[in-house]
């Protein structure tokens, strides 16, 4: 499945971090920036989440909530946030459902290697819970500052 720009984002309800469910449409009336990272606690993924968290005020100020999505469990995800202090939610989609539904488990090719995995990808979406940017094959160095030139 893929999402294109103006598409109603699809809802979820998935784990966070502390025990709770987050639900997509809950968050309604205000924007999100939505990114989907292979795995915590890796150099890429953690460079991309300390970005994310050293510009939380600047999202915040905005009325925009980040939210980062990846297969791991939420006890993963816990730890993750606690070592690097991430003051937004991760998510759990250990099933791979939501992955699935925003077209980012794809296949990935690794010296040759052919897997499946999630894309690097981050879904601007707005007060209404309609997509207004997808970047796909994100790479991290400078992707805050474009999704912060998004927004302003």
């Amino acid at each position: 499945m893929s999402i294109n720009i103006e598409d109603k984002a699809p809802d979820f309800t998935l784990a966070k971090n502390g025990g709770a469910d987050l639900t997509l449409s809950s968050l309604k009336g205000k924007k999100v920036v939505l990114y989907f990272y292979p795995k915590d606690d890796t150099p890429g993924c953690t460079k991309e989440a300390c970005a994310f968290r050293d510009s939380h005020q600047f999202f915040s100020d905005k009325n925009t909530v980040i939210i980062g999505i990846s297969k791991d469990s939420v006890s993963k995800h816990e730890k993750f946030i606690q070592k690097y202090d991430l003051p937004f939610s991760l998510v759990s989609d250990e099933e791979g459902k939501v992955c699935e539904a925003y077209g980012v488990w794809v296949e990935k090719n690794m010296y040759g290697r052919k897997y499946m995995g999630i894309e690097r990808a981050t879904f601007l979406i707005d007060e209404d819970c309609v997509v207004q940017e997808i970047w796909r094959k994100v790479k991290v160095t400078g992707h805050v500052e474009k999704v912060i030139e998004k927004i302003k």
